[in-house]
């Protein structure tokens, strides 16, 4: 894979003199116009062996190209912050926006080949976290982005040279550290996993050019090249005003489990009294334990309108110190949101070990309202169910539990509640003209919701369908729910800190 970038390729000053000024004004003319289309995004990842350039080219970037469209992130080892946090939470902070350039030196990777070479994860390990960077990947083509990956290349000779070469001049000495002579002496156990890496994740999405590093003119020239001709390519299809209609999705389940709910259940004032005194002193109890501060707890609400989310929110809150508690109310998108991937707003409130999060509504919009009201194509929201899988699985997999609740109303008792909102002054803000819009697409709604749960409900964030005709029932249900779910992770062998092996 790697040898013909060990053929020593090589452009002299003379030509790369000529060549550059030509390359530099046709770069910054693409990225100008894809600046002001902002269509779509573009990641670059630069990834490679020690010494063969890869901040040099990452600098020289960033001065050929207009650095106001331009980011770059130097992915290092993690701050605790974002060890707090599953791995991929600090790449998808960094994501550019639409218009935007984001260059990654350091990525979801490098720490993978890391840990591997080193011993500190298994093969299965690897293999997982290559998976999840290929979802991430195909996930960001889905939504319009353009992925380049270059993996700049020497030879163990080649490097050995070019470490020593930097060492003896004083004014690069200091680019040469113990680790890259570590590093150097397992070039062989290096060499083999990244080829192995590359193999599995050059895909026809989102494929890996490897660059040979000796020859700096050679280096330089041939990615900007590679840039440019890409970003040219997507400007042209962009153009494209017709565009082939996608082949037929399969058929969704036509099921309705909404069916199967009792909504009759219910609970007289005392009871309710007594078990809501209950349940928020053992919520209360169990957000003090010591072994709280080790995981996180993500409790999300989705319903019916008027079916008594925020309610349930407040005797949530209620027992809690606001200091450990955040509530997220998702809209609309805004003009920043709608600028990344679907999954960024949410992705970006993950929350810090030892706190909860309640997020009124949440990333299944995509399949409930989006759906519905045509805010988005049929395989947008048809690929959603997937990505939010992978999702709450990488969430799951770094000690958060996942809570997930649907409040489920009928029909009549929903229009009991938005006639009753329409004569009591202080819940005239509750009801809204969408919310009759809304009322109208019952039947469509209730079989976006079935399908939702049908695809969504995993054995590791499965829903809790909320009988929710009478309140006082529903809230004992979610808070018994809830802290029955961080009781089961507290009595989870093993859950303390351990440092992280960074892998994505």
């Amino acid at each position: 894979m790697f040898e013909s970038a060990e053929l020593g390729h090589k452009i002299d000053k003379k030509t790369y003199d000529n060549e550059v000024p030509v390359l530099r004004e046709a770069l910054l003319h693409a990225q100008l116009e894809f600046a002001m289309a902002a269509k779509f995004p573009i990641v670059i990842i630069v990834g490679g062996v020690d010494g063969a350039g890869r901040g040099e080219t990452v600098n020289l970037l960033n001065e050929w190209m207009d650095p106001r469209y331009l980011q770059t992130h130097g992915m290092g080892t993690p701050s605790d912050e974002e060890l707090d946090r599953p791995m991929m939470w600090r790449f998808w902070r960094a994501l550019p926006p639409k218009g935007r350039i984001g260059i990654f030196l350091g990525s979801w990777y490098t720490w993978p080949i890391i840990n591997r070479v080193q011993g500190l994860i298994k093969t299965a390990d690897l293999d997982q976290s290559l998976g999840r960077a290929k979802r991430l990947e195909k996930m960001l083509v889905d939504e319009g982005a353009l992925v380049l990956k270059f993996w700049l290349h020497l030879s163990k000779d080649k490097q050995h040279n070019r470490l020593k070469t930097l060492e003896k001049n004083p004014k690069t000495r200091w680019r040469v550290t113990k680790r890259d002579w570590e590093h150097y002496q397992q070039y062989d156990q290096y060499l083999a996993v990244a080829e192995s890496v590359i193999r599995h994740t050059s895909t026809a999405e989102a494929p890996w050019t490897i660059v040979e590093g000796v020859d700096a003119h050679y280096r330089n020239l041939t990615v900007g090249k590679v840039i440019l001709d890409a970003l040219q390519k997507r400007l042209a299809e962009t153009k494209i005003t017709e565009v082939a209609a996608p082949p037929p999705l399969p058929s969704i389940d036509q099921l309705n489990i909404l069916s199967t709910l009792n909504l009759g259940l219910k609970i007289d004032k005392k009871t309710y009294a007594d078990e809501l005194e209950k349940y928020q002193g053992k919520l209360a109890l169990l957000t003090r334990n010591p072994k709280f501060k080790y995981i996180t707890v993500i409790a999300m609400f989705e319903g019916n309108d008027a079916a008594g989310k925020g309610g349930a929110i407040r005797r949530i809150t209620g027992a809690l110190d606001a200091r450990n508690y955040n509530v997220v109310p998702v809209a609309a998108p805004t003009e920043e949101e709608r600028a990344q991937p679907y999954l960024w707003r949410f992705w970006r409130h993950i929350p810090r070990r030892g706190c909860l999060t309640i997020f009124d509504r949440s990333w299944y919009g995509r399949v409930l309202v989006e759906r519905v009201e045509k805010f988005c194509s049929e395989a947008d929201w048809m690929r959603a169910y997937s990505e939010i899988n992978d999702f709450e699985a990488q969430l799951v997999r770094h000690n958060i539990v996942i809570v997930k609740f649907w409040l489920s109303i009928s029909k009549e008792e929903q229009l009991k509640r938005f006639k009753e909102r329409e004569t009591i002054a202080f819940k005239h803000f509750k009801l809204t003209p969408e919310d009759w819009r809304n009322r109208e697409k019952w039947d469509v709604y209730e079989q976006a919701v079935c399908d939702m749960v049908d695809r969504t409900s995993t054995k590791i964030a499965p829903w809790t369908l909320v009988e929710a005709n009478d309140k006082y029932y529903a809230r004992i249900k979610i808070l018994k729910t809830l802290c029955e779910q961080i009781e089961i992770m507290l009595k989870k062998k093993g859950i303390k800190y351990k440092p992280a092996k960074l892998s994505a």
